[in-house]
């Protein structure tokens, strides 16, 4: 994910920058490849019923783009507030991005459903990989997962997928144990 921390009216401070790297970073953790890129902006103000600063939020998400602004007195609270909004608006954009893949996967799924066996599995990362029967590397995201979690999952898993074309190749939009 590209970070961009930009100030106006004001120096960038060592302990707004190390809470930025640190709410960067639980978004790397939570929003893996859903986050392309963010950018934090300050600005001290002159508005004194507003507060002295505003900050912004950017987030650049597929197809989206995610804004949150916040005004007030000290920084230190906004970058909570406006970070945990953010997460908030992401998680959101997340759910209902995964109910409508799964009302087209489930009118369509057994109709589009192809074989392979979980190869990879990383848990911590939200991930993995399948091998298709053409022996082709399939990717597939947490969110993907119906009916299993992540962690049940273990190398060698038959599985049944759907297919469609991500950024980076082949990923699967849903993925079930094949029992």
């Amino acid at each position: 994910m590209d970070l961009k921390v930009e100030t106006r009216n004001v120096e960038l401070r060592k302990g707004w920058r190390k809470k930025i790297d640190e709410e960067k970073e639980k978004i790397v953790r939570h929003f893996a490849s859903f986050v392309l890129h963010l950018r934090v902006s300050i600005e001290g103000t002159a508005h004194h019923k507003e507060g002295g600063y505003e900050l912004k939020l950017v987030a650049s998400v597929p197809h989206d783009t995610v804004v949150v602004t916040r005004k007030g007195e000290n920084v230190g609270p906004l970058l909570i507030e406006g970070f945990d909004v953010l997460t908030q608006q992401m998680k959101e954009m997340q759910r209902k991005k995964r109910q409508s893949q799964q009302k087209g996967a489930s009118s369509t799924a057994d109709d589009f459903a192809q074989f392979g066996v979980i190869r990879k599995v990383s848990p911590f990362e939200s991930y993995g990989f399948i091998v298709s029967q053409d022996a082709r590397e399939i990717y597939f995201h947490e969110n993907a997962l119906k009916d299993i979690s992540i962690d049940a999952l273990t190398e060698g898993d038959a599985v049944m997928y759907g297919e469609s074309r991500g950024d980076k190749g082949p990923q699967a939009s849903w993925v079930r144990l094949n029992n």
